[in-house]
């Protein structure tokens, strides 16, 4: 199954598709933003690695000490998303692309991988049951989200400190977003203009550095959202979900 796949590279990126936003042309933009973020990442270590054809299969991980997220741990992966939608389930491909993953771990002689999840299925987030199938386990958790890995040599990750304030001093909305999804683009887009038209004061905060995401007060992935001071979700923010979370 391994030909099949390909990995995205400094000399293919240009002209490969980045499957999650293949379909939806008011992403492109962001699809760009996201490719200018890889070529940053790809001399880290950093792996994209999808199905060779039209479709929303792949996985992506790093070296978890450049991994743009809150999270430390010892000579760790950290996959960022493993995906695989609409009529592609039920091939394997999200194991092989897991094995793939979990063997160039053990190549590279890393002590695990780890990955952000959550006690209930949520949306952007690998299901909790998949991983646990695989062997992962919770190594750390904090309210609803958990941090399950696959340790090989006993060693275990965890969120930073800093993540456990889960609250900031301003009572704004208030969105902390890098550029590693294509999505976030529009869904910034989004924010601003009801934000605007409802006479809503929004802060939009850029992770653009490993230093600020590593320090940053609460889980993340790629995104996250405050309100009134409280840290309230991952999910990506569009019109609807942003009213549901004003109580609008």
């Amino acid at each position: 199954m391994a030909d099949l796949f390909k990995n995205i590279t400094c000399d293919n990126i240009e002209n490969e598709h980045l499957c999650c936003a293949i379909a939806d042309k008011k992403h492109q933009c962001g699809v760009e933003v996201k490719k200018q973020w890889l070529k940053g990442r790809l001399n880290e270590g950093h792996v994209f690695r999808k199905l060779d054809e039209k479709g929303k299969v792949f996985i992506e991980y790093a070296p978890l000490e450049t991994a743009w997220v809150p999270v430390i741990g010892d000579n760790y992966i950290y996959i960022y998303c493993l995906w695989v939608s609409g009529s592609f389930k039920g091939n394997g491909y999200a194991k092989a692309l897991l094995e793939y993953c979990v063997a160039d771990a053990k190549k590279q002689g890393k002590s695990g991988i780890c990955i952000l999840s959550s006690k209930k299925k949520k949306p952007f987030l690998s299901e909790k049951k998949f991983m646990e199938k695989h062997g992962f386990a919770v190594a750390d958790s904090i309210d609803e989200y958990e941090l399950l890995a696959l340790s090989f040599d006993g060693s275990m990750p965890s969120f930073a400190e800093n993540v456990k304030k889960q609250n900031i001093e301003n009572d704004d909305l208030t969105v902390y977003f890098g550029m590693q999804c294509p999505y976030i683009s529009d869904c910034i887009k989004q924010v601003e203009r009801y934000c605007s038209e409802n006479n809503i004061i929004l802060n939009l905060v850029a992770i653009d550095s490993l230093e600020k995401a590593k320090a940053l007060p609460c889980v993340f992935n790629n995104w996250a959202v405050f309100y009134k001071g409280k840290f309230e979700t991952v999910h990506l923010l569009n019109e609807g979900y942003l009213k549901k979370l004003l109580g609008i």
